[in-house]
């Protein structure tokens, strides 16, 4: 995991509804989300089993997640990448899989080592200061 230090976002509040159409439209999806809290999701590159994420996780402060009015407050956004098996397991049931209850195989390494890290900070960095350029915010 590489956290991003030279973002604004962090710190930041928005209501759900505005965020969320405005990050969309930057690619970045509501991914991994409870009621009070989540993530904002971008894929920086995939490739076979390997995908490396931009990721802005946020709390929610007030309300829910799943209302339009619900309060964000942003955390420190950082670069994660993932290695998937995708081969076939050995070790899973034979009828589940048949019978398509095992459709999921844990990953290889959903934290894998970043190389590069300076330019996907950078490229991270970049997709955040787009996405920031004419938002605003609730003030604090």
């Amino acid at each position: 995991m590489l956290f991003l230090t030279e973002t604004e976002l962090e710190g930041k509040q928005a209501y759900y509804g505005e965020i969320c159409e405005h990050f969309g439209d930057q690619g970045l999806i509501l991914g991994n989300w409870d009621y009070d809290q989540g993530l904002f999701d971008k894929i920086l590159y995939k490739q076979g089993g390997v995908t490396i994420y931009l990721r802005c996780p946020f709390d929610v402060i007030q309300g829910e997640l799943d209302q339009q009015d619900a309060l964000l407050l942003f955390k420190k956004p950082f670069i994660i990448k993932h290695i998937l098996n995708i081969g076939l397991d050995e070790e899973e049931s034979p009828v589940l899989t048949v019978t398509g209850l095992e459709q999921f195989q844990k990953p290889v390494d959903k934290d894998a080592p970043i190389e590069k890290k300076s330019s996907w900070a950078e490229d991270g960095e970049q997709v955040i200061s787009k996405t920031l350029s004419g938002m605003t915010f609730v003030p604090i």
